[in-house]
């Protein structure tokens, strides 16, 4: 990541593994650019028909966290040799960024992609397709990655120790998350949670998983053992496919509801005999970008993730 007065794009360069780097430098000495700083690396492996949408939340991040991204395509003709772009990408506030898109099948681009990390920097994997990953290319990845990111759920990868495992549909749920412990600041609403018996979770779209993280999270919270209490409803709202739209926590004469009040606020109502409270908070979606970001700056507690997800994918293999 560097700073420039001239901030043009550079390239794409057609090259190969062993003359990426070659490539990269003549590109950079177009530039007028004297010095590189490199802030990690991160790794997305996808396919072609989500490749616009990888690359756009990738300029997203405006060059943080990662000065070099690399993206692995992963549905290439098992005859196909393996093709290399190299570019600079101009992000705001005059920098570069080192994008280099391989075009590959799984199995060639094993060997491809250690040669082209950056040495002696944090690693970012982001798995961002919506298959699980076959043959062993994700495993090796990990094992070289301080951070993997990817929908854990869908591929049934499960926290570990190894490395910090971000999923951005967990994180597409923090601003929610953050909205439904401030209803419970208040002292008073705070003593009604031992009455609580019921959870109802409403999302956007057919992606019900981030709403079972969520769940997961209220309910590791609450000390159920499970989520048999919790219903999962597909609704209409102003927000992207996967995204919550409201929720309910309801108990003998007691309810907690938050809804979307169109894409930005959330209307919050607590009741309870003596009691009709009212408030509204600003909840904003989280773009696909803005979700990696956050990831990629601030890594969740683990054990509150590692809590939700167990739970969670509990709930999907009692279905």
């Amino acid at each position: 990541m560097t700073h420039s007065t001239d901030l043009r794009p550079r390239g794409p360069v057609e090259t190969d593994v062993r003359r990426a780097q070659a490539a990269l430098d003549e590109l950079w000495a177009q530039t007028d650019v004297e010095t590189r700083a490199y802030t990690g690396n991160i790794v997305a492996l996808t396919v072609s028909r989500h490749l616009a949408r990888v690359e756009e939340a990738l300029a997203g991040l405006e060059g943080r966290y990662a000065g070099r991204q690399l993206i692995g395509v992963m549905d290439a003709e098992e005859q196909e040799s393996l093709r290399v772009q190299v570019m600079l990408v101009p992000q705001p506030g005059g920098i570069y960024v080192e994008r280099l898109r391989l075009r590959a099948d799984p199995e060639q681009l094993r060997g491809a992609i250690l040669p082209l990390l950056r040495p002696a920097t944090v690693n970012h994997v982001w798995w961002a397709a919506d298959t699980p990953p076959g043959g062993v290319l994700l495993a090796e990845l990990t094992e070289l990655a301080d951070q993997v990111i990817a929908n854990s759920l869908l591929l049934d990868i499960p926290p570990t120790r190894q490395y910090a495992l971000a999923d951005l549909g967990w994180s597409r749920s923090a601003h929610w998350r953050e909205a439904l412990a401030q209803v419970f600041d208040s002292p008073d609403a705070a003593r009604q949670l031992r009455a609580v018996r019921t959870l109802t979770v409403q999302y956007a779209g057919s992606n019900a998983l981030p709403a079972r993280l969520f769940a997961g999270w209220v309910a590791s919270t609450l000390g159920w053992p499970d989520l048999s209490n919790v219903t999962f409803q597909a609704a209409d709202c102003e927000r992207e496919n996967g995204d919550l739209c409201g929720l309910e926590l309801a108990g003998q004469d007691v309810t907690f509801t938050l809804s979307a009040a169109g894409r930005e606020r959330v209307r919050c109502e607590a009741r309870w005999p003596g009691v009709a409270r009212t408030t509204e908070v600003n909840v904003p979606p989280m773009s696909l970008a803005e979700g990696l970001g956050r990831v990629m700056a601030r890594p969740e507690r683990g054990e509150v993730f590692e809590r939700a997800w167990a739970l969670a994918r509990a709930s999907l293999e009692q279905r």
